[in-house]
């Protein structure tokens, strides 16, 4: 809530910007002594939920663009920082609509507004939170994106398996299918972390969580073919734990494996926008039509709470009612 203490929505990350709070005065503030300087308060906040709060470089990132969004608007509107009311703030979110914005998107500018303000309240720069009481905009209901079993098929068949890469790309793209887990999480497996053996691999997940994933004996096959003909043609450093790595003998990136997947997409014919979580919801929402238990999925995607495994149901509910409608005489 706004006007509470600093964790008012907004999280750590390192840095050495020194935040130095100024001593607070005998008196109370009067209204009118209250200015707020619009892009050197904006700095300051950034520093403060960079620095003290921690937030990650791309929430970062986002709350400059939305809040430059907003006081550019101030600006345009000859609005006075201090002095903008909830009509005000309500005028600004219709014109994100009126621009083409997403209601999550206005939910997000309106959330970095209502964040800023508690800031500044808590700092002694402003007298009151126009977004304090404003609601955020009703969000429907995503439904995650994922492949046919055809699709899958053919996004794995396109690594001829000819040379180191393109064994380490068929092995990237198996394991990412066979296991469902997060790119961040296929980019630090370590070739220790195989059990072939058992047919598991070990995942270090959200947090330092590890947990046991099974793996199907087509993507331990990419792994070991992998193992044995490519990565040890890519290595420079003896000593290097990682399993997946570029054409410098380095851990592969989040981004260099965004470029092999949209590469192999394309030659799949596969038109539609994939991401590395397309593969993961693929994996999940092909458990859970074949009657995997929702319980056994939310353990092998590494969910902390059912409730975030539950929205695979919804997708198999909608996947029905297409059947449903396109098959049914009477539909």
């Amino acid at each position: 809530m706004a006007g509470t203490h600093h964790a008012d929505g907004i999280s750590p990350q390192g840095g050495h910007f020194h935040y130095h709070r100024r001593a607070a005065p005998l008196e109370p503030r009067r209204p009118r002594e209250v200015r707020a300087k619009c892009p050197e308060d904006l700095s300051i906040f950034l520093d403060y939920a960079r620095v003290e709060k921690g937030l990650a470089a791309n929430t970062i990132e986002a709350y400059r663009r939305d809040l430059g969004e907003f006081l550019e608007h101030l600006a345009r509107a000859s609005l006075s920082m201090e002095k903008i009311t909830r009509d005000d703030l309500r005028r600004f979110l219709e014109g994100l609509y009126q621009r083409g914005l997403s209601g999550r998107s206005v939910a997000r500018h309106l959330a970095a507004v209502r964040h800023f303000y508690a800031y500044l309240m808590k700092d002694g720069r402003v007298n009151a939170n126009p977004a304090r009481e404003l609601d955020s905009p009703r969000l429907g209901e995503t439904l995650p994106k994922y492949l046919s079993n055809d699709e899958v098929e053919s996004l794995l068949a396109q690594p001829d398996g000819t040379t180191p890469l393109s064994l380490r790309d068929r092995a990237m793209l198996e394991l990412l299918y066979a296991t469902g887990m997060r790119v961040s999480e296929l980019i630090r497996v370590c070739w220790a972390d195989f059990e072939p053996n058992l047919g598991v691999i070990r995942c270090r997940g959200k947090g330092g969580k590890e947990r046991l994933i099974p793996v199907g004996k087509s993507a331990l096959a990419a792994v070991e073919a992998y193992l044995r003909d490519g990565r040890s043609k890519l290595i420079r450093v003896p000593d290097m734990p990682y399993l997946f790595l570029n054409r410098r003998g380095q851990s592969l990136s989040r981004v260099g494996f965004w470029k092999v997947l949209r590469r192999y997409a394309r030659a799949a014919g596969i038109r539609a926008p994939l991401s590395p979580h397309t593969l993961r919801h693929s994996f999940a929402t092909h458990l859970l039509e074949r009657g995997a238990d929702l319980r056994s999925i939310q353990i092998m995607l590494g969910h902390s709470n059912i409730s975030t495994t539950q929205v695979y149901t919804h997708v198999l509910t909608e996947r029905l009612r297409q059947v449903y409608q396109a098959h049914h005489p009477r539909a």
